[in-house]
């Protein structure tokens, strides 16, 4: 189950044949993203197991999850900015049901990512998940 707005990201993927121009897109995703103010990168929103810095700051508003994020490393706010794709503007009962990474899979991430940076995804989407589900 993913929003449309993620499928985007999957038929994008469809027609980019190397990897290379796939890691670009994923770079190009965080960069159009807007910078997270820095009065929000507080320990309360930084996200442990990345190897690099990483704020989440998730909202739930009239029952809808949102977040929002920023890193001090291009790829993972890439990575951010995939993951906003895939849950942001889900009712809160649908982020729990999301397999991320099985979306994420799809994508074909988990087999070009380093381990440092699969773990950091792994620790998002953990996050992610725990205030969904609280």
């Amino acid at each position: 189950m993913a929003t449309p707005s993620f499928e985007e990201i999957v038929e994008d993927f469809e027609f980019l044949d190397e990897w290379e121009d796939r890691y670009r897109y994923v770079i190009e995703q965080g960069k159009a993203m807007d910078p997270l103010p820095d009065a929000l990168k507080v320990p309360a929103t930084k996200v442990d197991g990345c190897a690099s810095q990483v704020w989440l700051h998730p909202q739930v508003e009239d029952g809808v999850f949102r977040f929002d994020g920023d890193s001090d490393a291009m790829i993972v706010k890439g990575l951010i900015a995939v993951l906003r794709r895939l849950y942001n503007g889900l009712p809160l009962a649908e982020v729990r049901a999301v397999d991320a990474r099985a979306e994420m899979t799809r994508l074909g991430l988990n087999d070009h990512l380093s381990a440092q940076r699969s773990n950091g995804l792994r620790a998002m989407i953990e996050r992610i998940q725990s205030v969904a589900a609280a």
